[in-house]
């Protein structure tokens, strides 16, 4: 909405002889609305321009809002016109009265001195938009108050002629003025209702609801008692939960900061879950994720995280993941405060490294202790945030205690979540992020997780699977992180690469065995030619009966025998030993996307074979002759230029093989 100015002429100045200059044409008893002959040779005076009125008020849409002490000036400037306005009318006068009465009672009615008082301590201390629009509401109709009242004044010609008032306009206005006047009273409720939620309905929210719940529930989150503010937080979640419009009114109404402030307040538990919920239902996108983090809410997160009770943890870690999984700003950030430590801290809580189960030996576990100091002195060094933020660090020792007590009480249950949240967070943290990838193996996160593959089962156990799964991918493409995390004699990498093909061999969930494949593959270039347990292995799978794990195998085995790879010949010459080639005949005659990765598969073994023999065995020059002319491979350019390489090279290197034999 945008309010525009109003101009008009005040009556024309003193005469000598007059109280007040008469046009010489306009006689006392004619009508107000009738056209007037005026003769040639009269002069009308040219009144004077009147008083500029103050900037109109500038709406939500606006670059930069005014005050809420402008809009308090400029609303009694408002008064102090339309008082003169009424003064001056000379038609509907008790209709004019009547309205600067209402007008009155609306600008005694306004807290003035409360408002000045509230808004000059400074932001964060009175949550302005519902007084915002309030105020705008009523400047409004107190412009449209004074542009009528105008109407009223015959003091010039020109405003007898064209202004057309009726009973009807004054009607209208005085329900608008009382409208305001409504939204006023419920504010002032509002304000003044001890901090409670008030759920009554102002005019200016009639056709939308939702907005007078929601600046309910938030003004109550920067006024109420604790126990007010984790109603108004439940009521929040419960709102954004419902629909996406209310995410978007909750977060435009600027919702995030006061339950920001109350999750890092650290006053009760349940309110800090309470604001961990409702901001785990608004950080489902990428714009809402965008403000918690332009709202200082990842240092926020991340310091509550490493201090807090486990049930207050686990929302915490699934907010991460939340936010981790929708923006790759958040994957930043929170790699910027390294929220990995706490995380790998908590699933180290009562994961015990044994060297039986792990075969990795005491260096180990002694990197987990050094992981549990190396924590304890960055909570003591944390740069504060602010006051509450920086009391926290300098008693985060006490704290701590008393936490770990309660940690040692809880269920088995909570704790099951905790990891489960845990692992979740790091891996929507891992996911296409080279960074936090890194940051996960320098603090020997990858030991943690092959134990949890090992030892685990359900969610967390997938959770786990996932991660190394994102953590391998990060490898794959940063040569950097594959030579410091995965290289040959690394004890974290040889326990997960165990576990993987643990999984891959007893498991029998597909979806967990097609992650553990990727994992495989993505690592392919890290295995030594002398590693022929793991080829062996996933050449097994390309008989598998689930035709998606068999697809996977031949991805896999695809990147061992891929050009990149440097030991493609040793590995090509493996898959033929297992007799590779046999399986892929039954996979290149199933669905598109079998028929597909099978073929590169075939093509890459023809292409890097060095036994003629075997060759010859896998009917690999057949099988390809005979691909050529199936529909499938012609959709594929790529894929139908590889195969006619592979056909021209296998023509050659057969007829050499066979001129070379004696």
């Amino acid at each position: 909405m945008t309010f525009h100015r109003h101009h008009h002429y005040p009556p024309p100045p003193p005469n000598s002889n007059n109280n007040q200059l008469t046009p010489p044409s306009l006689s006392q008893n004619h009508q107000p609305h009738q056209f007037i002959h005026l003769p040639m040779a009269s002069k009308i005076v040219k009144p004077p321009p009147p008083p500029p009125l103050p900037a109109p008020v500038k709406t939500l849409d606006d670059e930069k809002e005014q005050s809420i002490q402008e809009l308090l000036s400029y609303i009694i400037f408002l008064n102090e016109r339309i008082n003169r306005a009424v003064m001056e009318a000379n038609s509907f006068k008790s209709e004019c009265y009547s309205l600067y009465s209402l007008v009155g009672d609306i600008l005694g009615k306004l807290p003035n001195d409360k408002l000045r008082n509230d808004a000059s301590t400074g932001p964060g201390k009175l949550y302005e938009r519902p007084i915002r629009r309030v105020m705008e509401e009523v400047a409004k109709q107190f412009e449209k108050t004074l542009t009528l009242v105008r109407k009223c004044n015959r003091g010039g010609v020109f405003r007898r002629l064209v202004s057309i008032v009726s009973a009807t306009d004054f009607k209208k206005l005085q329900s608008m003025l009382e409208s305001s006047m409504a939204d006023i009273t419920w504010l002032l409720n509002i304000f003044d209702g001890g901090g409670g939620i008030i759920l009554s309905l102002p005019p200016i929210a009639s056709n939308d609801p939702i907005i007078s719940w929601v600046w309910a529930a938030i003004a109550s989150l920067y006024m109420g008692q604790i126990n007010d503010k984790i109603e108004a937080a439940n009521q929040l979640a419960s709102l954004a939960k419902d629909n996406g419009r209310n995410k978007k009114y909750i977060v435009e109404e600027g919702g995030i900061a006061p339950l920001l402030k109350l999750l890092k307040e650290n006053s009760s538990v349940e309110a800090q879950i309470a604001a961990a919920m409702a901001l785990i239902h608004l950080a489902n996108d990428d714009d809402r994720v965008c403000v918690i983090i332009k709202e200082l809410g990842v240092p926020v997160i991340v310091q509550v995280l490493g201090d807090s009770p486990m049930r207050v943890q686990i929302k915490l870690a699934n907010l991460v993941a939340r936010m981790a999984g929708c923006s790759p700003l958040a994957q930043e950030d929170f790699a910027r405060e390294n929220v990995i430590k706490p995380l790998v801290t908590l699933l180290l809580m009562d994961v015990y490294m044994e060297e039986a189960s792990l075969n990795v030996g005491k260096q180990s576990f002694h990197a987990i202790v050094e992981i549990n100091k190396e924590r304890e002195k960055n909570q003591l060094h944390r740069p504060a945030l602010g006051s509450s933020l920086s009391m926290q660090s300098s008693n985060g020792s006490s704290r701590g205690g008393h936490h770990k007590k309660d940690r040692e009480n809880e269920t088995p249950e909570v704790k099951l979540r905790l990891k489960t949240s845990c692992v979740e967070a790091l891996w929507m943290l891992s996911k296409g992020s080279v960074l936090n990838s890194r940051k996960i193996t320098e603090t020997k996160g990858l030991l943690c997780l092959a134990k949890l593959v090992e030892k685990e089962q359900g969610e967390l156990l997938y959770n786990s699977l996932m991660t190394i799964m994102e953590i391998t991918a990060a490898a794959e493409s940063d040569a950097d992180l594959r030579r410091t995390a995965f290289k040959t004699n690394s004890l974290a990498a040889k326990a997960v690469v165990d576990q993987l093909l643990r999984v891959i061999k007893e498991c029998d969930n597909s979806t967990l065995q097609i992650s553990a494949l990727r994992a495989i593959g993505s690592l392919a270039r890290t295995f030594p030619s002398r590693e022929t347990r793991v080829i062996g292995l996933v050449v097994q799978q390309l008989g598998h009966w689930n035709l998606d794990v068999a697809t996977e195998a031949a991805i896999a085995l695809g990147k061992f025998t891929c050009r990149e790879n440097f030991l493609r010949a040793e590995h090509t010459a493996t898959i033929l030993e297992f007799n590779g080639t046999q399986p892929l005949t039954r996979l290149v005659q199933g669905n598109e996307r079998s028929l597909l990765h099978g073929y590169i598969l075939l093509c890459y073994i023809g292409l890097h074979a060095r036994n003629s023999e075997d060759l010859e065995k896998g009917n690999v020059l057949q099988t390809l002759a005979l691909a050529e002319r199936q529909a499938a491979v012609g959709q594929h350019p790529e894929l139908k230029e590889l195969i006619a390489e592979t056909v021209t090279h296998l023509n050659l290197y057969l007829q050499c093989c066979v001129i070379q034999r004696p």
